[in-house]
């Protein structure tokens, strides 16, 4: 958290106050409160405004952070014999609107996000305003059990999204909140067009990855195989390793290759 918290930066008080009481009046609110979320979230300032709105500040920092996150990610995605397939952002306000549009594009799929309310800037931030959940979970943070039994509900929003052409790019326990059983997906990142093919394949190792340590490997295998076809497993077996390398994702990559081949053989 603390390597987080150093990439993420830190804003002035005075600076975070600033944006909360405009996004408040953007809303024809009046500004009551703001407090920053301390999330595990290295690409803006997470914040609360009013207990009602969910607003992230995007700053250079942020924006640079990300280029070189993305450097990376293409770099391991090489690695698995794939193009680079990440895409990076040029400003904090660029980074801010693929947010907006990601969140509506997922909801007009039927499939549960934060109500996407509008971008703006102020000054050299970008800034999201979302809807605010006011009690949710997330995977990471459930039991086991529960976890088991929405982890083919997670596959079937993914088969969802890639039968519609788009990806997550970013899936694991942190990005997928649970409210009232339901799930809500959040911070998909972007990738290059035409290259959904891979990209598909790696949200499927990320899903794995993250659902592993809960529910074990043919478990989480099992699950997949319910919305995905074998060539499909395969072709994120060959993203395991490079899934593995990221810090936020922590499981057996031999373990999970092996129950991906006992499926499809």
């Amino acid at each position: 958290m603390a390597i987080r918290r150093l990439l993420r930066g830190q804003l002035p008080e005075d600076d975070i106050e600033a944006v909360a009481r405009e996004a408040a009046a953007r809303q024809g609110s009046e500004f009551e409160s703001v407090r920053e979320l301390d999330s595990d979230n290295w690409l803006s300032i997470p914040c609360v405004v009013n207990e009602e709105l969910f607003v992230k500040i995007i700053t250079e920092q942020n924006a640079f952070v990300h280029a070189l996150l993305t450097a990376g990610r293409n770099l391991g995605a090489f690695t698995s014999r794939s193009e680079g397939f990440f895409q990076r952002f040029e400003t904090p306000i660029n980074m801010a609107e693929h947010d907006l549009e990601a969140t509506r594009q997922i909801r007009e799929l039927g499939i549960n996000a934060p109500e996407p309310i509008e971008v703006f800037s102020y000054g050299e931030y970008g800034v999201l305003v979302l809807e605010f959940l006011h009690s949710f979970n997330t995977v990471e943070g459930l039991e086991d059990e529960a976890i088991e039994v929405i982890s083919p509900d997670i596959f079937a929003s993914l088969s969802t999204m890639h039968d519609a052409g788009l990806a997550h790019g970013d899936l694991r326990g942190e990005n997928v909140l649970v409210v009232d059983g339901e799930l809500y997906f959040i911070d998909a990142t972007k990738v290059k067009d035409g290259a959904l093919e891979d990209a598909r394949a790696y949200d499927i190792a990320c899903a794995l990855a993250a659902l592993q340590p809960h529910i074990g490997a043919r478990t989480a295998v099992q699950a997949a195989s319910e919305f995905y076809p074998d060539e499909d497993l395969l072709e994120a077996e060959a993203y395991l390793d490079f899934v593995n390398l990221r810090p936020d994702h922590d499981f057996d990559t031999l373990q999970m290759k092996g129950e991906i081949e006992k499926e499809v053989s």
